[in-house]
């Protein structure tokens, strides 16, 4: 992204000053308290941009007047010398000028007294391996020191000093409270094992064009509110038909909850009308809590697919078990996956997939064990980098792939990679998952009926409306039942996706009857 702005004119030091200033404002801005009464800051400056960008946010923050030289200290790798004409050594030189206290790590340094603020420019990327020398010194004392003083916030740009795609648990890494970062953002601060250290993640643009960005993104982030118009709404004239059938094979005995969760979420994401196929043991006990889901026996409906309910979405797995014969039924919906229909692999039909190679029409939402029994690729592998792993067996199945972690990750065959960032505990229990395919079988049916089936479209709008489901105030602060993340989930999905709600009708009536 460097060299290419350098082509519009970009040099590196307008760069380092827009990103430091940029970094500055998005902490203003995002913690203003902090600033009421003038922080203590310390910088820890490596050589490259990102510490550059460290020592810039600082100059810049005395300039504005919240913070003081006289409060301030800079500690460097080394003290830039007369034949340094980087930007980082002209930075460095500014703060002497303005005096604020410049130090050389060494292993024996001690910060003066409580600092407020932390700010870790130590590392960037391109890392490889785990740091070494001062720099792990570095990283180390910022830590002790935020274990001293809980109440000092440590920032880190772009990201934690430390992170890379190599990062093993065990290797030195800034445990940040907030990572500024710095358009566009790097995947490595998504991997789901390096993703706490990273902590709050705050977007810092502004910096590059948007062409540039465009070019050379790692990911997609996706959240609720860039999704959602993505999804066809449901029209005010619609019917049941219209709002897509999902067909569900899923519950086997001890596991009826499963297929009741997923039922539910299909009908929270709009379905319009959803059929339960359940084991004959289970049938009494799915069908007597199934409310409006209609609920049949696996004896009766041997010709799977093709009865009075023919259906726009498929979904196997939760809580399907695997003690019986699933592969005819497997077989059956690869028929119609073949011809276009969306096909939606959880849980225990993941297992079915392993050899099998689709149309581009079908979602498989393994997490991590899951996928390791899919793949055969240990959990620590894909815990640690997921991304070109997820890729690459999206392309070999010709699938969407959904990697359910706390950090949700979502691989297209056509090479599209997204994330959803989650980090939301309440939503580490059973049943989330069932809810998380339930969404991408109702999705996936209205954008069929619809003529618009983008199966990495409906993956990433189901993620992102499980987060903003677990994300609600009323739900945030309690452990709750997944039925009732659903009922969040309808909400939600009913204000985005119901006509009335978004006001393309309703209110145009209303504004005719009162003349405005």
């Amino acid at each position: 992204m460097d060299k290419e702005a350098h082509t519009w004119g970009f040099n590196a030091y307008s760069l380092i000053e827009a990103a430091g200033r940029s970094c500055a404002d998005t902490l203003i801005r995002s913690y203003p308290k902090i600033f009421h009464k003038r922080p203590r800051i310390s910088v820890f400056a490596g050589t490259g941009n990102n510490g550059a960008d460290a020592m810039v946010m600082l100059r810049y923050l005395i300039l504005i007047g919240l913070a003081d030289s006289s409060s301030s200290e800079l500690i460097l790798k080394r003290l830039p010398d007369n034949s340094d004409t980087d930007p980082w050594a002209e930075i460095a030189r500014s703060l002497q000028k303005m005096k604020v206290s410049v130090f050389v790590w060494q292993k024996d340094t001690c910060l003066s007294n409580l600092r407020d603020i932390l700010i870790d420019g130590i590392s960037g990327t391109g890392l490889k391996g785990a740091l070494k020398g001062e720099a792990a010194e570095m990283v180390a004392a910022i830590n002790a020191h935020k274990k001293n003083y809980p109440q000092a916030l440590v920032v880190s740009i772009d990201i934690p000093s430390g992170c890379s795609d190599e990062w093993e648990s065990g290797m030195p890494i800034v445990e940040a409270d907030i990572t500024l970062a710095i358009e566009s953002q790097k995947r490595c601060i998504y991997s789901p094992i390096a993703r706490p250290s990273a902590a709050t993640i705050l977007a810092v643009d502004g910096i590059f064009p948007r062409e540039i960005i465009a070019g050379c993104k790692e990911i997609e982030l996706i959240d609720w509110k860039s999704i959602q118009d993505k999804v066809p709404p449901v029209r005010p004239d619609s019917h049941k038909y219209k709002r897509g059938l999902v067909e569900l094979r899923c519950g086997s005995p001890g596991t009826t909850g499963a297929a009741l969760i997923a039922a539910r979420g299909a009908q929270a994401a709009g379905a319009g009308l959803i059929h339960l196929v359940v084991d004959d043991d289970i049938y009494p006990v799915a069908a007597s809590g199934a409310g409006g889901i209609m609920v049949s026996p696996e004896s009766k409906e041997k010709e799977a697919f093709i009865g009075k309910f023919k259906p726009d979405a498929i979904l196997l797995g939760p809580g399907w078990g695997r003690e019986k014969d699933r592969s005819i039924v497997f077989e059956k919906a690869l028929s119609l996956e073949k011809k276009g229909w969306p096909l939606i692999l959880d849980a225990d039909a993941i297992e079915l997939a392993k050899t099998k190679v689709f149309n581009a029409n079908t979602i498989i939402t393994p997490h991590p064990g899951e996928f390791e029994r899919f793949s055969g690729i240990e959990q620590k592998i894909t815990q640690r980098n997921p991304f070109p792993v997820l890729q690459e067996y999206a392309r070999r199945c010709n699938a969407v792939i959904v990697y359910k972690s706390h950090v949700i990750i979502i691989a297209a065959p056509d090479g599209r990679l997204g994330v959803v960032d989650g980090m939301r505990a309440g939503l580490a229990s059973g049943g989330s998952g069932d809810l998380l395919a339930g969404f991408c079988a109702a999705i996936a049916a209205r954008m069929f009926v619809n003529s618009s089936l983008d199966c990495f479209t409906c993956a990433a709008a189901s993620a992102a409306l499980l987060i903003a489901s677990g994300s609600q105030d009323s739900v945030i602060t309690r452990f709750t039942d997944p039925l009732e993340l659903a009922d969040e989930a309808a909400d939600l999905a009913g204000k985005a996706w119901l006509s009335s709600s978004r006001g393309d009708d309703d209110s145009k009536c209303k504004d005719h009857l009162y003349g405005r």
